[in-house]
């Protein structure tokens, strides 16, 4: 995966330590942490299931989902291994280290490393910072690795159409998206067609409370 922003920075152990991770992944730690968990509780998410973090970053979302899912249930890839520490950390902090969560490391979205299958896979600012062959290679990549019956929510910044040149501003967050340049948009359609080729049917969900206006996208087999 071509990482296309600052993203790929190691942090310090003392930024780490000074709780700098929290800025770094964009903020709003309680509000994006909480919205994430709250969500997927609502789409059916169980303590028994497992759930598949990509792109987990430093456990924004980890630590609520660690909290609720039964031990070793919550699975978290990232490219970035500074924040997987800062996520552990997290962790250690709200004293959850007993939940034995599995935490990993890929730039390539390697989903089968953990050799399961997984009831929920989640991709939270994910899709919003890759080109279209990266959400594909994903997408390719969840289909081996999703349940029968599982479920794969996605975000992304959505276009009025496909190939959307100009640069659109989202609200609310003010956010300015393009189709070619890092944060990017893609259309509903744009959507479809790689969940095609990646054997996978795709459901718009739209808006969910988002507070900088990502749109949710639900993939099954």
């Amino acid at each position: 995966m071509r990482e296309t922003n600052q993203y790929a920075r190691q942090l310090s152990g003392a930024e780490i330590e000074a709780g700098l991770h929290r800025d770094f992944i964009g903020g709003m730690w309680e509000e994006i942490g909480k919205l994430q968990f709250d969500f997927l509780r609502q789409q059916g998410l169980l303590p028994e299931h497992k759930l598949l973090d990509i792109g987990c970053g430093a456990l924004r979302g980890g630590v609520h989902f660690v909290a609720y899912l039964d031990p070793g249930n919550y699975y978290g890839l990232d490219l970035n291994s500074s924040l997987l520490e800062a996520g552990r950390r997290e962790l250690a902090l709200a004293g959850l280290t007993h939940k034995n969560p599995h935490l990993a490391v890929s730039d390539s979205f390697a989903l089968q490393k953990f050799g399961q299958t997984f009831d929920y896979l989640l991709a939270v600012s994910v899709f919003t910072h890759v080109f279209t062959n990266d959400i594909l290679s994903c997408l390719r990549a969840a289909r081996e690795v999703l349940a029968v019956d599982g479920r794969f929510f996605a975000s992304f910044f959505c276009a009025p159409h496909s190939v959307h040149l100009a640069p659109i501003i989202h609200e609310p967050g003010s956010v300015k998206t393009e189709y070619g340049r890092d944060p990017f948009h893609y259309s509903t359609d744009e959507m479809r067609m790689l969940a095609e080729d990646a054997g996978l049917s795709v459901r718009v969900i739209g808006q969910w409370n988002h507070p900088r206006a990502q749109q949710i996208l639900v993939f099954s087999r």
